[in-house]
């Protein structure tokens, strides 16, 4: 087979969608017999909700969750304050006119987006087969051998390229011998699970305390299920029973309340923080992806989302080298995704550190939307012109209205896309599509598409001059920008290489 992925988790059935939609034969499995049946990972990030769009789920996605709640704070049973996300982060709300289709981070249990994206992964052809486990893999020159066990039995597959997407103690990484550097928060530790609640009114993060934030016991509510999240940090030494009487006393000592009654535990957890990230992403044909490559504070809601972006930017560059593309393109996935990883391990450290407490002067906000991520600078990023603006190659590709359209409807999908802006670049959109075929689809844009009178969305939200020479825009088929250019050339030199 061209692909086995090991991991059933977001990373590995966004990595199998990805794949599928493409065409390319793959195989996810987990050695568990279920997929994951907690909320852990809720928070869909704007970004994350871009990718889902594109491979065709966002509509279940949008119809099972809710935009994310605002964060209740209590002093025994009194309300202190309530604060959106953004007035958390000192942001202000985005807005869908700038090139954001979904402006809202989303709360989603992670067992439904599983779901979800399992139910997509079968629709789209890819294969699952779970209570399979890796015991152990070779590779040469032209593929791995890997030993599975099914049903009790040892039975070995061959395939092309592995991706391991096993979690935090991955086997994969364990067997490829590669570095895990970091550090683990020893004296910490963080329970979480989900629970039924009586004595709750609203929709929120309800933060219960008797004054004291660092002494809190959160519940989130959890949309279109009657179950909350809860999360207490305490110290290693503190660490109950994994009991719902056990975390009732919990709750009654923090909160300083006894009308809060908590039944049905239908999950639970206890885990260490650990900061740390591989030295290698890729060991010939063999790539990690998600927690399996980086784990980090579960604080600012960054780890699936970035996986998820993980398997985005692997998909459609192994679907390409199996289709007749460069080996080297899949070496660009640990050259734009290592740096991503260092970033994010340290945006979740600081807002672990932080812990709802006031920035130190100069630390400046948190991003943690993922739409500012980029791979400036990068193999696969060229910006061509004299002088770049504000919007460049390796840029995440902002969305924009056309007419009846969205560039976003233009993009989705498997392909590149060429955006000619200013119409004396019509000549040079055609010669590309002329020479790369269905490869890529085209639209060029005039300064007024967009909107009635003066400069339109498109000219605006990628920053160029509708006074100035017509320009070009490459984007890839994970929605980055690839090139932008004012002639044709760096873009055929673009398509030709990779």
């Amino acid at each position: 087979m061209p692909v086995l992925i090991v991991g059933a988790g977001p990373t590995g059935l966004t990595l199998g969608c990805d794949l599928a939609r493409r065409g390319i034969d793959c195989l996810v499995v987990d050695k568990a017999t279920e997929l994951f049946i907690g909320s852990r990972g809720k928070g869909l990030q704007p970004r994350t909700l871009e990718v889902f769009d594109d491979l065709g789920l966002i509509d279940e996605v949008l119809a099972h969750g809710a935009v994310f709640p605002s964060f209740r704070m209590y002093a025994d049973t009194q309300v202190q304050w309530t604060r959106t996300v953004h007035e958390m982060l000192g942001l202000s709300p985005l807005e869908r006119e700038h090139g954001v289709p979904y402006p809202n981070a989303w709360i989603l249990p992670q067992w439904r987006t599983d779901e979800l994206l399992r139910d997509r992964l079968l629709e789209l052809g890819g294969r699952l087969e779970l209570g399979t486990e890796l015991v152990d893999f070779v590779q040469d020159e032209t593929g791995v051998t890997v030993t599975l066990r099914r049903n009790g039995e040892l039975e070995q597959v061959r395939s092309r390229y592995l991706v391991g997407t096993d979690g935090g103690g991955s086997v994969v990484r364990k067997t490829l011998g590669v570095g895990f550097e970091g550090e683990t928060f020893e004296t910490e530790r963080t329970l979480i699970g989900d629970v039924k609640a009586k004595g709750l009114t609203g929709t929120y993060c309800h933060m219960l305390t008797t004054g004291d934030v660092r002494e809190r016991f959160s519940l989130w509510s959890m949309p279109g299920t009657d179950y909350y999240q809860f999360i207490a940090s305490m110290t290693a030494d503190d660490v109950p029973e994994l009991t719902v009487a056990a975390v009732q006393k919990i709750l009654d000592e923090r909160s300083g309340r006894s009308d809060i009654r908590l039944f049905e535990l239908r999950w639970i957890s206890v885990y260490r923080v650990n900061v740390r990230m591989v030295d290698r992403f890729r060991v010939d044909r063999v790539f990690l992806a998600g927690d399996a490559a980086h784990v980090h504070s579960s604080s600012g809601g960054q780890g699936l989302n970035t996986s998820v972006q993980d398997a985005y930017n692997l998909g459609w560059k192994l679907a390409a080298v199996l289709s007749g593309g460069p080996d080297r393109l899949l070496d660009t996935y640990e050259a734009e995704r290592f740096p991503i990883a260092a970033r994010v391990l340290d945006v979740t450290t600081r807002s672990h550190r932080r812990d709802f407490q006031d920035a130190e002067p100069g630390q400046g906000s948190l991003d943690i939307f993922q739409l500012k991520v980029n791979y400036r600078g990068g193999p696969l990023a060229v910006d061509a012109r004299e002088t770049p603006g504000a919007v460049r190659a390796g840029d995440r590709a902002p969305d924009a209205q056309c007419g009846d359209s969205s560039l976003f409807d233009l993009f989705r999908g498997t392909h590149f896309t060429v955006l000619g802006f200013g119409a004396d670049t019509a000549a040079a959109v055609a010669e590309v599509v002329r020479a790369q075929g269905d490869r890529v689809r085209a639209l060029v844009i005039e300064p007024g598409d967009g909107t009635a009178t003066g400069v339109g969305e498109p000219f605006r939200n990628y920053d160029i001059d509708p006074a100035g020479p017509g320009t070009l825009v490459l984007v890839r088929p994970d929605g980055y920008i690839g090139v932008i250019a004012t002639d044709p050339a760096p873009i055929q030199d673009f398509l030709a290489a990779w």
